[in-house]
């Protein structure tokens, strides 16, 4: 048999060398494309933000007790006569159990133990105006800011003595220096957070109110032996009594001017809330302390602080009806109460027991600091 030519066999080598419309063709690329993000997460509502991120229905349960507790203690109040802030945070503390994880009334107790105390700060100030504080004097208001800040100092320098820190310091003795139960929660709600911050809030609360209470009775009897007349009697009880409500009962005991000047004087070291609470702030962003939410430091002065600036400025201009002013007032009163009743459903007795003596020890100096500070200031003045 013959062997074909090469041009023979080149033939089929062409042949398989041409492209085939049947090979598999190669995919087109496609352009590149930007990786699709989740979308944002809606912004919660106003309602939402105005609870802390909570529902309704899970704040309302613990509100609900608060408020119960709290009327409690008012009605214990007008019928026997005890402090209804000491009745609340007495009871409070009872209902402890109602606050531990996973009850169906522990978020709403936290809320109004932060947000209706807040409240109840800010509506304090329907009750300030530049003419109230320019009727006693300039002598007198120098005499009261001066036992605020001096007070207020003087608890810095001896709350080391008993092994307690800064922040246990501007508690009591803002407390002791301001307005009592009211200037101890506006207070601790712009200090850092520690694992041991309710049990001291409630300790203040309760040794100041106690105070108040035997200052009530007590002061009225030192008046008399100082020889005050009304009118110093007043600046005496208002400089000095803890509570609001303690003031005006020590003072309408000796009399309606002793009265009135006492309620004065009380009204213009509640006034001085805003600037300690200012100071405050500032220091302790100054110093870095401050706790941070979501990664950002908190505004320098608080919403409810802006809100009792506020309602002080609107009633300094008369823009505030006498009724409205009243009924803010009234308000006010129970949102702190309501508020303190939950702190108190928060606090655990046997933890706030841990404070010991000493801590007592230093709240009741610091009185008798005050008091040693306005009697001489009224020698001096007169």
């Amino acid at each position: 048999m013959s062997t074909p030519s090469p041009a023979l066999r080149r033939e089929p080598e062409q042949a398989t060398e041409a492209p085939s419309l049947l090979a598999p063709q190669e995919p087109p690329r496609k352009a590149p494309t930007m990786p699709i993000l989740p979308p944002a997460p809606p912004k919660p509502a106003f309602s939402a933000r105005l609870l802390g991120g909570l529902s309704l229905g899970q704040v309302f349960p613990g509100l609900a007790v608060s408020v119960l507790v709290a009327a409690t203690a008012q009605f214990l109040s007008e019928h026997y006569g005890a402090p209804a802030m000491l009745m609340a945070l007495l009871l409070g503390l009872a209902l402890n159990f109602l606050a531990e994880t996973g009850t169906k009334t522990a978020p709403g107790i936290g809320f109004t133990a932060k947000t209706v105390l807040r409240l109840g700060v800010a509506l304090l100030g329907a009750r300030i105006s530049v003419e109230m504080l320019a009727g006693l004097g300039g002598a007198a208001i120098g005499l009261v800011v001066a036992g605020v800040v001096l007070t207020i100092l003087f608890a810095l320098a001896i709350t080391r003595t008993v092994g307690r820190d800064w922040r246990f310091a501007l508690l009591t003795g803002g407390s002791v220096a301001i307005c009592g139960a009211s200037a101890a929660m506006a207070i601790a709600a712009v200090l850092p957070r520690h694992e041991k911050s309710e049990r001291d809030l409630v300790f203040t609360v309760l040794a100041v109110t106690v105070l108040s209470t035997v200052a009530m009775v007590l002061y009225p009897m030192l008046a008399q032996v100082f020889g005050f007349d009304a009118r110093d009697s007043g600046v005496f009880l208002g400089g000095t009594i803890h509570d609001v409500a303690q003031v005006v009962g020590a003072g309408f005991s000796i009399g309606p001017e002793a009265g009135e000047t006492a309620t004065l004087v009380k009204l213009i070291r509640v006034s001085m809330l805003a600037p300690v609470v200012l100071v405050i702030s500032l220091a302790i962003r100054a110093r870095g302390l401050a706790d941070q939410v979501e990664g950002k430091r908190p505004p320098l002065l608080p919403g409810f602080v802006l809100g009792f600036l506020a309602l002080a400025a609107v009633n300094s201009l008369g823009l505030l009806p006498v009724w409205l002013a009243d009924a803010a007032g009234v308000l006010s009163r129970w949102a702190l109460l309501v508020a303190i009743a939950a702190v108190g459903i928060k606090t655990s007795l046997a933890r706030m027991l841990e404070v010991g003596p000493a801590a007592i020890a230093l709240l009741v100096v610091e009185t008798a600091f005050l008091g040693i500070f306005i009697v001489a200031g009224i020698h001096w003045i007169a």
